[in-house]
């Protein structure tokens, strides 16, 4: 656990270090996955169970809302995209590698999209009151920057590429998420895991 510290304060703040630490390790996806995005993985899902499942959301003319289920849909919903979400934009990452004349490898982007999550992931913390959910977004954002800065050590694109490359996987990431969003939400309401109680 210490590691997974350590590896998270330095891409939090020194993330331009972190990543020339990162470019010479040999981690496996599934290492990655298991060891780093795991733990990290559940702060947001169990800050978001607490979150709308107990302490919930005040809204003008109705009173608090929150409910178990609709925190259970929150904390699964958040769990299961950051793993999918990882994954497939991984995947997307790699494929698109050869159109910007850089080599495809699935463990390398892995490694650039999981670590560079790690700010939202820490972030998700704020949704344990969900009225500074909003301050988890933020940390969204940096996220995206630390993303940008890993881009060209990790895919080894050209510097007039990486731009580019970016900006695509980027739509593609935001794509994933929302398609995600949309059917996890469809699967959790079929099994009747949605929805708020005053």
């Amino acid at each position: 656990m210490e590691n997974v510290i350590n590896r998270a304060k330095e891409i939090v703040f020194q993330p331009k270090k972190a990543w020339e630490n990162i470019k010479v390790e040999n981690n496996t996806a599934s290492g990655i996955l298991k060891l780093y995005v795991l733990p990290l993985a559940l702060i947001p899902s169990i800050a978001s169970f607490i979150g709308y499942g107990f302490i919930g959301v005040t809204v003008p003319f109705a009173g608090r809302m929150h409910s178990i289920g609709w925190g259970l849909n929150q904390a699964l919903t958040s769990f299961v995209s950051l793993f999918l979400g990882i994954l497939v934009s991984s995947w997307v990452i790699s494929w698109l590698a050869p159109k910007f004349d850089t080599t495809p490898n699935l463990n390398n982007t892995v490694k650039l999209v999981a670590y560079s999550f790690t700010p939202a992931m820490l972030g998700g913390v704020f949704s344990i009151i969900p009225a500074l959910a909003i301050i988890g977004v933020l940390a969204g954002l940096y996220s995206l920057y630390v993303l940008y800065l890993g881009f060209k050590p990790i895919t080894n694109v050209s510097e007039d590429k990486t731009t580019t490359y970016f900006i695509v996987s980027l739509v593609v990431i935001i794509g994933v998420y929302i398609v995600l969003g949309v059917v996890l939400g469809l699967v959790f309401a079929s099994v009747g895991i949605s929805g708020f109680k005053y």
